[in-house]
């Protein structure tokens, strides 16, 4: 049975982070729905792409998703951290035991700007961590506690993605495949 995960994006999202995400996903098999946090499906990114995303958020009240991957960005973050659809949808999914994927600064803006990290250990971009007292910040690339997955930034949304479908699908040859495929020897599914 195929894996779904959802991509949320709201304007200014850093587009780089989401396409990363999505295409190692695919590569995998996993279906990926990328979800527009605003009344429209087209949605301008960090640095001016214009993106139709496949399904407004409005519309999927009623839909669980394996995962919800939140791609950082400056005016992105503060978007989705401000729409309170964006955060019932993320809390619904928690509760449901789902993976919640935040990257870059969506884990500190959104998550944390929320209370939504509830004392999980998470990694964020820059000093953020600095303005959150709801979880406890690492210092690595990609930290997982219970069902939190967060990445520091586009420097590591390969190993982030990697890591998110092998936490989906437990295929680690597979994951290893496309890693060197893609990505060389750098990354391959933990020990």
């Amino acid at each position: 049975m195929s894996k779904r995960v959802a991509i949320l994006l709201a304007e200014g999202f850093e587009e780089a982070e989401a396409v990363i995400v999505m295409d190692v996903l695919q590569r995998l098999e996993i279906e990926v729905v990328t979800v527009a946090c605003q009344a429209a499906r087209q949605v301008v990114s960090y640095h001016g792409l214009n993106v139709t995303a496949d399904s407004l958020l409005a519309d999927l009240h009623a839909t669980l998703f394996d995962a919800v991957v939140l791609p950082g960005g400056p005016q992105g973050t503060v978007n989705l951290a401000a729409d309170p659809q964006v955060t019932d949808f993320i809390r619904r999914h928690d509760q449901a035991g789902k993976w919640i994927c935040p990257l870059c600064s969506a884990a500190a803006r959104v998550l944390g700007g929320n209370r939504l990290l509830q004392g999980r250990r998470y990694v964020c971009s820059g000093d953020l961590h600095q303005t959150v007292d709801d979880g406890r910040y690492v210092d690595e690339n990609v930290v997982e506690d219970g069902n939190l997955i967060s990445g520091r930034g586009l420097g590591v949304a390969f190993d982030f993605a990697f890591y998110l479908a092998w936490r989906l699908t437990g295929e680690k040859e597979k994951i290893n495949f496309q890693a060197e495929h893609i990505y060389y020897d750098s990354w391959r599914v933990p020990q």
